[in-house]
């Protein structure tokens, strides 16, 4: 998994971590098992400090997405958040609503993500 920071985005870096994640794992691109960088790791690389690299991989864990085994790793969890069809449903809405109005505030169209979704699935 190679992480990429945009320190002029606005976001906290720890938030770009968490969703670099969730969107490697909703991707496929990191399956249950995979073991992610260590906190030293991911920290020199990015550059960042090292605390910035724990606070997200402690919130990853406390949702279940990440598991830490001392002096083995930080791992994938296989955990499904499990919700119904309604609350799923919602959810999702909710989160293409937030995608779409920040994406128009930067100037792209409908259209625009739609291409992006397609080549990012591939």
């Amino acid at each position: 998994m190679n992480f990429q920071l945009d320190l002029q985005s606005g976001v906290p870096v720890y938030r770009q971590i968490i969703d670099q994640v969730h969107a490697a794992r909703a991707s496929g691109a990191i399956g249950p098992g995979e073991r992610l960088p260590t906190v030293r790791q991911l920290a020199v690389d990015l550059k960042v400090n090292p605390n910035t690299v724990v606070r997200a991989y402690r919130e990853l864990e406390l949702t279940g997405v990440l598991t830490t085994h001392q002096g083995t790793g930080t791992f994938l969890t296989n955990e499904v958040v499990e919700r119904s069809e309604s609350e799923h449903r919602q959810k999702l809405d909710q989160l293409v609503g937030e995608f779409v109005a920040r994406a128009g505030r930067e100037g792209f169209t409908v259209q625009d993500l739609q291409e992006a979704l397609t080549q990012f699935g591939q």
